[in-house]
């Protein structure tokens, strides 16, 4: 028997079955999503198959659950080799159905929290309601907490009352030569942080904070990496834009180049953040606040480009969007660092790093060089303190060479 998706002929085994009267639509759901015809016919095929299995083990559609696809890959394994995408393909199957009314929402065991688990998660809901701190901030901070919290009070109760100032400096000198510089400091912010909220909810009388050790570290140790000007206008003109990839690619780059955008602000940024009338972009920044940016002719024209001819047709309210199915935004900021280090591949470009943080450097080192203040780059990079800024002053080298001193004698 043969179904009909998208005017194309879709042929699967003999319909039988609890799911048997849903495929076509099925088929219609994940055709939707952008998926190829290859895999509309893989797809619906598994789905013909599972519904077979489902009635010879005799149950009833309003029964499905996830556990049934499981049971039926497994076997499923012992007849025919497994293909990679036979559990996303269920996975997807089994949420059209849910999507459509014809399965209720599966009920997942709540599991019990440990008192440690218990005191994290308050702390973290209070980073996030009350200190409005980004998502990455907070999954950085909450291990060191649960370390600390597991460290000292195992699975028993956590009576924070009893913590002092030597649990705090002995967890400290136990991690710090574990980590790198960097997570070391992280590690002493999170627990910093954490004991200012005890103490704020009167649960430690003394200011345990101020007993976490520093980590030793020079100020500004390293030079921002920073690609050159040069290397961004090689990389933009690499880019082919007469297809839909590439005219959404460019638009990305260009934020991350002529505005110093961050690669999770990139990804989520969202079409309700485009004032086209004021010509001005909205961005939700890592530390929770909203900065306006000024929308350039060149960056307008650009997203405005692959809004016309080149995003796919979606409901979603992101921006940018997948390029393979299912269409939808990228998940975090991983999807933009992706676009960036192929891209620089491609462009047989060698530049300082493959991430998409060096666009960031190399706006700020440009504005440097061209004069601007630190306030002024402060401002367009959305830094909330001063010092944050200082470290461009080590990036113009040949400023810094005229105010040295010559040597006494005339040694070089």
């Amino acid at each position: 028997m043969k179904l009909v998706v998208a005017n194309q002929l879709v042929p699967s085994r003999t319909l039988e079955g609890p799911i048997a009267p849903h495929l076509g639509s099925f088929a219609e759901f994940i055709s939707a999503q952008g998926y190829a015809r290859s895999s509309i016919r893989r797809q619906v095929h598994l789905a013909a198959c599972f519904s077979q299995w489902l009635q010879q083990e005799r149950i009833e559609l309003n029964r499905i659950t996830c556990d049934h696809a499981r049971r039926y890959l497994r076997y499923r394994a012992r007849q025919a080799k497994p293909c990679r995408g036979d559990a996303a393909a269920l996975r997807h199957l089994i949420a059209f159905l849910r999507g459509a009314g014809l399965l209720p929402d599966e009920t997942v065991a709540v599991p019990q929290l440990t008192p440690v688990e218990r005191c994290t998660t308050a702390y973290a809901q209070h980073l996030r309601e009350a200190q409005g701190l980004a998502e990455a901030t907070i999954r950085n901070y909450v291990p060191f907490i649960n370390s600390f919290l597991k460290g000292r009070f195992a699975n028993g109760p956590v009576a924070l009352s009893g913590l002092c100032a030597r649990d705090v400096v002995t967890f400290v000198q136990r991690q710090a030569p574990r980590l790198s510089t960097k997570r070391a400091k992280l590690m002493t912010s999170a627990l910093r942080s954490f004991l200012k909220y005890v103490r704020y909810r009167g649960e430690v009388m003394l200011d345990l904070a101020a007993a976490v050790p520093v980590v030793p570290n020079w100020s500004m140790p390293s030079i921002p990496r920073a690609i050159s000007a040069d290397h961004v206008q090689q990389l933009l003109a690499s880019i082919d834009q007469r297809t839909a990839i590439g005219r959404r690619n460019y638009a990305i780059l260009l934020l991350l180049a002529r505005l110093g955008l961050r690669s999770s602000e990139v990804a989520f940024l969202a079409l309700d953040d485009i004032d086209w009338n004021t010509a001005t972009l909205g961005v939700r920044t890592k530390s929770g606040l909203r900065n306006q940016f000024p929308l350039t002719r060149e960056v307008g024209e650009a997203i405005a480009a692959y809004l016309r001819n080149g995003r796919p047709a979606d409901a979603s309210r992101r921006v940018f969007l997948r390029a393979k199915a299912p269409i939808k935004g990228f998940q975090g900021a991983s999807g933009v660092g992706s676009i960036v280090r192929h891209a620089l591949q491609r462009a047989g470009i060698h530049a300082p790093t493959h991430g998409a943080h060096q666009f960031r450097h190399g706006l700020a080192t440009e504005m440097l060089r061209q004069g601007a203040s630190l306030g002024e780059i402060g401002d367009v990079l959305g830094h909330r303190h001063p010092q944050t800024t200082k470290i461009y002053t080590k990036v113009d080298l040949a400023a810094l060479r005229t105010l040295a001193l010559p040597w006494p004698g005339g040694g070089q």
